[in-house]
């Protein structure tokens, strides 16, 4: 499946950062919040929420931290009223972009969001002005090093998995989302250790730009996912190895 930007394994490689500052526990904990409030409380009987507390536990938050949070989506514990959207817009040299929000305050996120915009050189669009570009799919990631790509394929596709590709240091397992928890739990059944697991955006198909453009689209994302109301950022840009290679050692 092409379309699939590498900024899914910056993310990963960026997750211990995130944590450090507190960032990363802050999303979790907003997407369990939601996911309770939308679902109910019990995982048994609520996917997002079963998904939403696997990615809690995998970027190792304490389990208390998770049950405050269930709670406060059933509406036990007292919390902040927050709201669910997502905006989307075209960022450096016409390159699409998508961002979930979860927030307390929707003129201030909005506002920050179309600065973000603004800064890069894009702008904040109007509903469905790129959201046509991208499709929603389950991903898994799982290290390459030691795996027999083709070994691998075979149990990919076992699992109900869709499409497997190697992408530097990871390989990604593609799914439909409702087979997500499904594949991840017949290839950890397997032995095969599970880097990262969710749903996410991918874009249909990517654009190539120079690496002037693409640092610079680089370099929105990131601000974009410095941000504690901004939940997942999506983009169509393919950004060639060398080009990561440079930014990430800056």
């Amino acid at each position: 499946m092409s379309g699939h930007s590498k900024w899914s394994s910056i993310k990963h490689q960026k997750g211990a950062a995130d944590a450090k500052r507190g960032q990363l526990f802050t999303k979790l904990t907003r997407e369990i919040i939601f996911a309770a409030r939308s679902g109910g409380g019990n995982p048994e009987g609520n996917s997002r929420l079963r998904l939403a507390i696997q990615k809690a536990k995998d970027a190792r938050m304490p389990g208390d931290n998770i049950e405050r949070a269930i709670k406060k989506g059933e509406g036990v514990l007292e919390g902040q009223v927050m709201f669910e959207a997502t905006y989307e817009g075209y960022g450096p040299a016409g390159s699409a972009i998508i961002v979930d929000v979860v927030s307390d305050n929707r003129n201030r996120i909005v506002q920050e969001l179309r600065s973000a915009f603004n800064r890069a050189g894009g702008n904040l669009g109007e509903t469905g002005s790129v959201a046509w570009m991208f499709e929603t799919r389950g991903i898994i990631i799982v290290l390459a090093e030691g795996k027999d790509i083709d070994e691998l394929t075979m149990q990919v596709i076992d699992a109900g998995a869709e499409d497997i590709k190697v992408s530097g240091e990871y390989v990604e397992i593609y799914s439909n989302p409702s087979d997500l928890e499904t594949v991840r739990k017949a290839l950890e059944s397997s032995g095969i250790e599970i880097e990262k697991a969710e749903v996410t955006k991918i874009a249909k198909t990517t654009i190539s730009l120079d690496e002037h453009a693409s640092f610079q689209v680089l370099r929105m994302l990131d601000t974009l996912e410095a941000m504690d109301d901004v939940q997942n950022v999506y983009n169509n840009v393919g950004i060639s190895d060398e080009v990561m290679e440079k930014y990430l050692s800056k």
